[in-house]
């Protein structure tokens, strides 16, 4: 199972959130020095989300982005608000290895079979949800008549074949992630999951661990990390064990 650090941009600094309150806590001022402590220790992959993009609805954050892409040689997927095409180009072109949409899946499915056409595996879609509501722009609303395994099945009929889900109840809370929401989107869907939200421990990412078999790909992990609850070096060994 893969284990992917998070970076949260917001004004050009690495910070974490809790639940998507903007009550931020600044972790470093440099996004590349954290990616390549990132890869130093271990990370295969990473995972970049624009705060600042996500609210606004275009992507703020470019110029940390193109440092992190020079400074290191791991797959990096990136998402906040990606609401265009012309902006997934631009990423791809950047070097972003994969584009993460959430709000326009929800919104805009005509737009997401285009750019899954277009695109294919260079998009994914972050499935995030709070106590079974889909929340869309930055999480500050939610999607109306549509729940996450309703959405996921759309998308598996659309020729997706993985998503990412968040818990954003858990998103930087350290109480554990959502087994039993990650349990249900992987049963009901049959779709390959990165699950992300709530980690707190290397026993949550032992637990995760056997749901493997069921096609659980990786898991995110954020504040975790940032707190030096564990190494990440320690995440990748239970990650593998």
């Amino acid at each position: 199972m893969l284990i992917i650090p998070a970076i949260d941009l917001k004004d050009g600094k690495v910070v974490r959130f809790t639940q998507g309150k903007y009550d931020k806590k600044v972790y470093s001022h440099n996004p590349d020095k954290t990616a390549k402590h990132w890869v130093r220790q271990g990370a295969k992959f990473l995972h970049i989300v624009d705060l600042d993009g996500a609210i606004i609805g275009s992507p703020q954050n470019l110029d940390s982005l193109k440092i992190i892409l020079k400074s290191v040689d791991v797959p990096i997927e990136f998402g906040g608000g990606v609401r265009k095409k012309d902006t997934i180009k631009k990423l791809i072109d950047m070097g972003v290895m994969r584009v993460v949409i959430a709000t326009l899946a929800v919104e805009n499915q005509k737009f997401l079979k285009e750019v899954f056409k277009k695109f294919k595996d260079r998009i994914i879609v972050s499935i995030d949800e709070a106590k079974g509501n889909i929340l869309t722009r930055g999480w500050r609303r939610k999607a109306k008549l549509l729940n996450s395994s309703d959405l996921a099945k759309k998308l598996k009929d659309m020729g997706f074949d993985k998503i990412i889900y968040t818990d954003t109840s858990r998103d930087g809370t350290l109480k554990g992630p959502n087994i039993n929401g990650i349990k249900k989107i992987l049963k009901e869907t049959g779709l390959k999951v990165i699950a992300s939200g709530g980690i707190s421990s290397l026993e949550d990412i032992r637990n995760l661990r056997r749901l493997e078999k069921n096609g659980l790909l990786a898991v995110i992990v954020g504040k975790a990390l940032y707190e030096g609850r564990f190494t990440l070096s320690e995440a990748i060994s239970y990650g593998t064990k």
